[in-house]
Protein backbone atom coordinates (compact mmCIF):
# COMPACT_ATOMS: atom_id res chain seq x y z
CA UNK A 1 0.00 0.00 0.00
CA UNK A 2 0.85 3.42 -0.69
CA UNK A 3 0.64 6.54 1.40
CA UNK A 4 -0.85 9.92 -0.74
CA UNK A 5 0.22 13.38 0.50
CA UNK A 6 -2.19 13.73 3.11
CA UNK A 7 -0.39 10.90 4.91
CA UNK A 8 -3.56 8.33 4.04
CA UNK A 9 -3.13 4.89 2.59
CA UNK A 10 -4.38 3.95 -0.86
CA UNK A 11 -5.03 0.81 -2.39
CA UNK A 12 -3.53 0.35 -5.47
CA UNK A 13 -5.39 -1.04 -7.47
CA UNK A 14 -5.27 -1.89 -11.55
CA UNK A 15 -8.42 0.47 -12.95
CA UNK A 16 -11.98 0.90 -12.04
CA UNK A 17 -13.45 -0.94 -9.15
CA UNK A 18 -16.59 -1.70 -11.17
CA UNK A 19 -14.75 -3.64 -13.45
CA UNK A 20 -12.44 -5.96 -10.47
CA UNK A 21 -13.88 -9.58 -11.39
CA UNK A 22 -13.37 -10.07 -7.32
CA UNK A 23 -16.71 -8.06 -6.64
CA UNK A 24 -18.65 -8.81 -9.26
CA UNK A 25 -20.88 -11.33 -7.40
CA UNK A 26 -21.74 -8.48 -5.01
CA UNK A 27 -22.26 -5.91 -7.77
CA UNK A 28 -24.70 -8.02 -9.23
CA UNK A 29 -26.53 -8.85 -6.14
CA UNK A 30 -27.27 -5.28 -5.52
CA UNK A 31 -28.09 -5.07 -8.91
CA UNK A 32 -30.91 -7.39 -9.05
CA UNK A 33 -32.14 -5.70 -5.64
CA UNK A 34 -31.98 -2.62 -6.89
CA UNK A 35 -33.74 -3.78 -10.32
CA UNK A 36 -36.30 -5.42 -8.00
CA UNK A 37 -37.15 -2.22 -5.90
CA UNK A 38 -37.15 0.49 -8.90
CA UNK A 39 -39.74 -2.38 -10.50
CA UNK A 40 -41.72 -2.38 -7.58
CA UNK A 41 -41.58 1.61 -6.76
CA UNK A 42 -42.52 1.88 -10.58
CA UNK A 43 -45.27 -0.66 -10.92
CA UNK A 44 -47.20 -0.17 -7.51
CA UNK A 45 -46.86 3.79 -7.18
CA UNK A 46 -45.57 5.40 -10.37
CA UNK A 47 -47.16 3.76 -13.05
CA UNK A 48 -50.90 3.84 -11.43
CA UNK A 49 -50.59 7.06 -10.66
CA UNK A 50 -49.11 7.80 -14.24
CA UNK A 51 -52.32 5.41 -15.65
CA UNK A 52 -54.76 7.49 -13.54
CA UNK A 53 -53.48 10.67 -14.84
CA UNK A 54 -53.32 9.29 -18.24
CA UNK A 55 -57.04 7.74 -17.86
CA UNK A 56 -58.34 10.67 -16.33
CA UNK A 57 -56.92 13.10 -19.20
CA UNK A 58 -58.56 10.53 -22.01
CA UNK A 59 -62.04 11.25 -19.98
CA UNK A 60 -61.46 14.92 -19.98
CA UNK A 61 -60.73 14.45 -23.73
CA UNK A 62 -63.21 12.38 -24.65
CA UNK A 63 -65.76 14.49 -22.69
CA UNK A 64 -64.85 17.83 -24.36
CA UNK A 65 -65.30 16.18 -27.77
CA UNK A 66 -68.17 14.77 -26.69
CA UNK A 67 -69.32 18.51 -25.23
CA UNK A 68 -67.77 20.01 -28.51
CA UNK A 69 -69.98 17.62 -30.65
CA UNK A 70 -72.87 19.32 -28.42
CA UNK A 71 -71.74 22.41 -29.07
CA UNK A 72 -71.86 21.86 -32.45
CA UNK A 73 -74.63 20.39 -32.84
CA UNK A 74 -76.77 23.43 -30.73
CA UNK A 75 -74.79 25.85 -32.80
CA UNK A 76 -76.44 23.58 -36.04
CA UNK A 77 -79.63 24.34 -34.96
CA UNK A 78 -79.24 27.65 -33.91
CA UNK A 79 -78.58 28.38 -37.54
CA UNK A 80 -81.32 26.17 -39.04
CA UNK A 81 -83.53 27.96 -36.27
CA UNK A 82 -81.98 31.23 -37.70
CA UNK A 83 -82.23 30.56 -41.04
CA UNK A 84 -86.25 29.53 -40.10
CA UNK A 85 -86.89 33.08 -39.12
CA UNK A 86 -85.21 34.51 -41.64
CA UNK A 87 -87.31 32.75 -43.65
CA UNK A 88 -90.43 33.25 -41.77
CA UNK A 89 -89.41 37.26 -41.21
CA UNK A 90 -88.76 37.14 -45.63
CA UNK A 91 -92.53 35.55 -46.13
CA UNK A 92 -93.99 37.98 -43.32
CA UNK A 93 -92.48 41.01 -45.22
CA UNK A 94 -93.83 39.92 -48.42
CA UNK A 95 -97.23 39.31 -47.11
CA UNK A 96 -97.35 42.20 -45.29
CA UNK A 97 -95.88 44.25 -48.68
CA UNK A 98 -99.01 42.48 -50.34
CA UNK A 99 -101.10 43.66 -47.94
CA UNK A 100 -99.99 47.04 -48.36
CA UNK A 101 -100.08 47.36 -51.76
CA UNK A 102 -103.63 45.63 -52.00
CA UNK A 103 -104.37 48.37 -49.87
CA UNK A 104 -102.88 51.14 -51.41
CA UNK A 105 -104.84 49.92 -54.89
CA UNK A 106 -108.15 49.88 -53.48
CA UNK A 107 -107.28 53.62 -52.43
CA UNK A 108 -105.87 54.27 -55.67
CA UNK A 109 -108.96 52.77 -57.27
CA UNK A 110 -111.57 54.99 -54.92
CA UNK A 111 -109.42 58.07 -56.06
CA UNK A 112 -109.92 57.22 -59.53
CA UNK A 113 -113.05 56.65 -59.74
CA UNK A 114 -114.24 59.71 -57.42
CA UNK A 115 -111.62 61.77 -59.74
CA UNK A 116 -113.21 60.10 -63.20
CA UNK A 117 -116.76 61.28 -61.45
CA UNK A 118 -116.06 64.85 -60.95
CA UNK A 119 -114.26 64.76 -64.62
CA UNK A 120 -117.04 63.96 -65.97
CA UNK A 121 -119.09 65.88 -63.68
CA UNK A 122 -117.29 68.82 -64.89
CA UNK A 123 -116.92 67.40 -68.69
CA UNK A 124 -121.13 67.30 -68.52
CA UNK A 125 -120.99 70.93 -66.90
CA UNK A 126 -118.86 72.14 -69.87
CA UNK A 127 -120.47 70.18 -72.56
CA UNK A 128 -123.70 71.96 -71.10
CA UNK A 129 -121.77 75.68 -71.26
CA UNK A 130 -120.73 74.43 -74.51
CA UNK A 131 -124.14 74.29 -75.87
CA UNK A 132 -125.37 77.12 -74.48
CA UNK A 133 -122.76 79.20 -75.89
CA UNK A 134 -123.22 77.57 -79.66
CA UNK A 135 -126.98 78.10 -79.01
CA UNK A 136 -126.45 81.68 -77.96
CA UNK A 137 -123.43 81.67 -80.62
CA UNK A 138 -125.70 80.64 -83.88
CA UNK A 139 -128.94 83.25 -82.45
CA UNK A 140 -126.27 85.97 -82.20
CA UNK A 141 -125.19 84.72 -85.71
CA UNK A 142 -128.45 84.04 -87.11
CA UNK A 143 -129.62 88.25 -85.90
CA UNK A 144 -126.47 89.15 -87.33
CA UNK A 145 -127.34 87.12 -90.42
CA UNK A 146 -130.86 88.71 -90.77
CA UNK A 147 -129.46 92.10 -90.30
CA UNK A 148 -126.26 91.88 -92.93
CA UNK A 149 -129.40 90.74 -95.16
CA UNK A 150 -131.88 92.95 -94.83
CA UNK A 151 -128.93 95.99 -95.66
CA UNK A 152 -127.97 93.92 -98.25
CA UNK A 153 -131.30 93.73 -99.91
CA UNK A 154 -131.66 97.24 -99.20
CA UNK A 155 -128.92 98.27 -100.72
CA UNK A 156 -129.07 95.99 -103.75
CA UNK A 157 -132.50 96.24 -104.34
CA UNK A 158 -134.39 99.50 -102.87
CA UNK A 159 -137.75 97.95 -103.48
CA UNK A 160 -138.98 97.13 -99.81
CA UNK A 161 -138.92 93.28 -99.30
CA UNK A 162 -140.43 92.26 -95.82
CA UNK A 163 -138.79 91.52 -92.94
CA UNK A 164 -140.25 87.76 -92.68
CA UNK A 165 -139.38 86.80 -96.16
CA UNK A 166 -135.46 87.74 -95.35
CA UNK A 167 -135.52 85.70 -91.79
CA UNK A 168 -137.23 83.12 -93.50
CA UNK A 169 -134.75 82.84 -95.86
CA UNK A 170 -131.46 83.44 -93.73
CA UNK A 171 -133.42 80.45 -91.19
CA UNK A 172 -134.16 78.35 -93.39
CA UNK A 173 -130.06 78.60 -94.78
CA UNK A 174 -128.56 78.24 -91.39
CA UNK A 175 -131.02 74.61 -90.52
CA UNK A 176 -129.35 73.72 -93.44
Amino acid sequence: MATDTHGAETESAGGMPQLDFSTFDNQIVWLLITLVVIYFVLSRIALPRIGSVLAERAGTITNDISAAEDLKQQAIDAEAAYEKALVDARAEAGRIVGETKASIQADLDKAIAKADAEIAARAAEGEKAIAAIRESANESAGTVAKDIAKDIVSAVAPSKIDAKSITAAVTAKMKG
